[in-house]
Parts: C-alpha cells; structure tokens; sequence
C-alpha cells in the first residue's frame, strides 16, 4: 500500500486452506452455536425426535454460513494510507490518514481496522467502523511521533470482518506497507561569511575565469541568438565558418561537510546525546549551505560521500534543492555509529582536490587524528571544525539527577570554590588531583593543533545551540575571539 495508493487484502493461504481458515475465524459465539447444534443432532438421532434434529440443524449450519459469507467477501474492500509528511523532524508530529473503500454491491458489517507501527512512533492504533454501505467510504486518521532519527514502516494494515451475528471474525492484512522517514533535527543558522567562500554574483557563487583571459579562447559555432560581438574572426577564418567564443562558465562555491560517526569518538545514547547532536548539526550546515547555493556533500569517516565519488555535489539554490536536501537527509535519517578508529579514509578523499569549504563536526579525538585533521586543511579554502568536548558530555550523561553543576569537579579538599583545584599540596598544574591529564587540557591542546593548521576550531560543550557557534566562528575568523571556543555559561549569551 503506497502513499495515496489503494491495496486489498492478500488472499492468506490459499484456497486449499480456505475451510480451515474460515472455522479458525469462528468466535466463542459461533463455535458455542455448532457445538450446540451437533450434541442436538446427537441427541435427535438418539431419541429419534425429527423437530429436535432439525433445530441442531439450523444451529450448526448458521455459523458455517456465515463463515463462508464472511470468508468470501474479504476481497470487497479497498483501503489506502497518506503519511502527511513522508519526511518529518525528530520530535514533530505526522499524520497518517486511512481511509476504507466498499467496493462490493453489499453493505459490510461492523470492520475493525488496525494498523501496524514501530513501538517507538507510539502505541498500535485500532477503528471500529461503523457498517459501511456499497460504494462508501470511511477515513480515520491517527499521529506518531519519535524522538530517534530512523526509516519506520507502517503496516500492512489490518482488516478484521465480522459479520452480523457476531458469529465469524476473520482478520485480513493488505500486502503492502509505507515508510515514514524521521530526520535529524534542522536548526536554521544565521547568514555570516566565512572562509574559503568567493566573492561575485550571487550569494555563494564564484566566477571561474579562463587561464587566457576574461574569455574562454576555445570557439564553438555559432548558434541562433549569439552575440555576433562574441565573433571570433581568426577561428572563423580557420575553420571556414562562424566562430564564437565561449562565454565565461560561473563555477559554484562548494562545501564538503564532514560528519564523524566514530563509535568511540561519542558517549551516551539516545535522542539528547553528543553523537545526535552531531547528526543535527551536519543536517542543519547542509540545509543552510543549500539554501544559499554551494555544491555541497555530505562526507562521513569512513570516506562515504553522499553523492557518491566522482560527482561534485549538490547544487543549490535551484529546482532541485529540495530534492537535493531531501536525499541527504534520508542519509542522516539512518546513519549509525562506526567502527572505524581514524579519520583517514575521509583525508584520503578530501586530499584528491580542493574541496573549497570544509565544515567538519568531530567527536572525541586524540592527537593522531588531530593531526589528520590538521592536514585536511591543507586541500580546502576554509575550514571550520567543531570539536565536542567528550568529557564534558560524558560528565552531563553520568550526573546524578537533581545534581549541581558545580559538584562535577568537587569542593572538596583540593578545590577551590567554583571547582577549580586549589593550590593543594601534590596537584600538579594541568592535571587531576589523580595525576591524571585534565581532560580540559587535552581539548584545548586539540584547538591548538587545529588552529595552527589553519582551522577555526570551536568546542562544543553540552547544550550549546549550533546558532551561536555559528556566530562564533565568524568572530573567531574575524579575529575578535582568540579564546578557544564557547564555555558552557556562554552558551546562552
């Protein structure tokens, strides 16, 4: 049953199985009424009173009727589903609309409709539909909803028929089903300049001029309409007939976003975890680079590119953007976790050109991938990363329920007020009161090295909007931030 299509139920098994079928769909009701037709039978035979076996005889026949009435009519009835949308944001609702068509010549009896859906959109949602006469209709309609991004079917539908004695219920499932596709969340940015964007027409778009000149020196024929200004009379001498030469061909800007999907680069689980964020923020940059008409592509750790190798990008800004933005998507909708350790598969596809913008979103890394990081720089006319800040996430997702903040880094002996360690004999600047590197150390010795690669490398701590970063990295570009990136009381500022 596509969307906006209509379906049947499927035959179940075969007509070879159709007796059998049909007495498994008889209720306590019918089967009470053969049992008690048979034993009157039996006792008609035995007492030989011809009245009683003909009332055993109705009473046993009437289920079997009505069985077989039911079993033939499960055909008769058509039903179709719309999912409005198809598509839908992660913690917003869509609706799903049924609606069952009688297209017998007889009225049906009470139906019973149900659908079957994933138990994270919600529980299964049941109809009773009142009798529905020959040619009508009936439409229903229920909502899901899930917090986890994913591809979910619905269906088959499910169809049970009764009839009106209440003596046979049959249940039938249409054979086709639809898929609803729950996507990352989209947060709109604010519309800045940064790095490795080219200036000229258009918001996004670069002019990519010819090595000879303003003008292509390469003519081609001439074609009705030409400007017969754009002549090119030593071509046209040459090969004998009306040469013109080939305007300059505007070049999009583009922009490759690279989403880490590590396993061990995130901790936690579930829709308010640092690997979802990372997931939203990559569909929220690609949306936003779409919109304002970079090529762009969508690259993952493990070097796959969405569109696949050898194909520059989407483009933007134009008729298919919206299809454009709809396939990457279905590609966040259903991505997952990765075993791979490094980032090397992404720099092994990123260093065969230059990729103009890089927007990368980086989970936890340690310093060998921070220096692969640092070398992708090197192919890209900017490069923004944002860097989450592992530890800090991790402290978020273990905190006791009704805990302070401020308790994370204890105030106990050794610390001073706020957290910080105090001037405690034994602590050691840059580490634990363990002896342990602070892990706050380790995240800025990463924005170093990214930095000096020529980055802009902000942190990402726990509950900090993509918005803000976004304005922090243009302010970070400009030169007015030096500091490495937002701290958690900044995130609302």
């Amino acid at each position: 049953m596509t969307a906006g299509g209509t379906g049947q139920p499927s035959a179940g098994p075969g007509e070879k199985g159709a007796a059998r079928t049909a007495l498994a769909g008889l209720t306590t009701r019918g089967r009470s009424f053969l049992a008690a037709g048979v034993a009157a039978a039996v006792c008609a035979y035995v007492l030989g009173q011809p009245d009683l076996l003909r009332v055993g005889m109705l009473l046993a026949v009437l289920p079997l009727i009505c069985a077989a009435v039911v079993y033939r009519t499960r055909y008769r009835v058509a039903g179709s589903r719309r999912l409005a949308p198809a598509r839908v944001p992660s913690g917003s609702e869509a609706r799903v609309h049924l609606r069952m068509d009688n297209v017998s010549r007889l009225p049906t009896g009470l139906l019973m409709l149900q659908d079957r859906v994933p138990y994270v959109l919600g529980p299964r949602p049941r109809f009773v539909l009142d009798r529905v006469e020959a040619g009508g209709r009936r439409e229903v309609s229920y909502r899901v909803r899930s917090d986890l991004r994913g591809r979910y079917p619905l269906g088959p539908l499910q169809l049970r028929l009764s009839d009106p004695f209440g003596m046979c219920e049959l249940t039938r499932s249409f054979s086709t089903f639809d898929t609803l596709t729950v996507i990352p969340r989209v947060e709109p940015l604010p519309p800045i300049r940064l790095a490795g964007e080219a200036k000229g027409y258009g918001d996004g778009r670069q002019r990519s001029l010819a090595l000879a000149g303003e003008d292509d020196v390469i003519p081609r024929g001439y074609r009705y309409g030409d400007d017969l200004r754009r002549v090119h009379w030593r071509s046209t001498a040459r090969y004998g007939e009306l040469m013109v030469r080939r305007e300059e061909q505007p070049q999009r800007a583009r922009c490759t976003v690279l989403l880490d999907t590590r396993g061990l680069a995130y901790e936690g689980a579930g829709p308010d975890s640092s690997f979802e964020w990372a997931v939203s923020a990559a569909a929220s940059v690609l949306v936003h680079m779409l919109e304002r008409g970079f090529s762009v592509r969508l690259l993952t750790d493990t070097g796959t590119s969405v569109p696949g190798e050898g194909v520059e990008g989407f483009a933007g800004a134009g008729d298919g953007s919206a299809d454009a933005a709809g396939l990457m998507m279905d590609t966040l909708a259903v991505v997952d976790h990765s075993d791979g350790s490094g980032l090397s598969h992404a720099y092994d596809v990123l260093r065969r050109g230059n990729e103009g913008l890089l927007v990368a979103i980086l989970g936890d890394i340690d310093e060998e991938q921070a220096a692969v990081a640092a070398k992708m720089r090197r192919r890209s006319g900017g490069a923004v990363a944002f860097l989450l800040d592992g530890d800090a996430w991790g402290r978020e997702s273990r905190r006791e329920p009704g805990r302070e903040p401020g308790h994370d880094r204890g105030h106990g002996p050794g610390s001073a007020p706020g957290g910080a360690p105090g001037n405690v004999p034994g602590n050691v600047p840059g580490r634990e009161p363990n002896g342990t590197p602070d892990p706050m150390n380790k995240q800025e010795e990463r924005l170093r090295m990214l930095r000096e690669a020529g980055w802009t490398a902000l942190s990402v701590p726990r509950g900090v909007s993509l918005g803000e970063l976004w304005r922090q990295a243009d302010r970070e570009r400009a030169g007015v931030v030096t500091a490495g990136g937002i701290r958690g009381g900044e995130a609302g500022s």
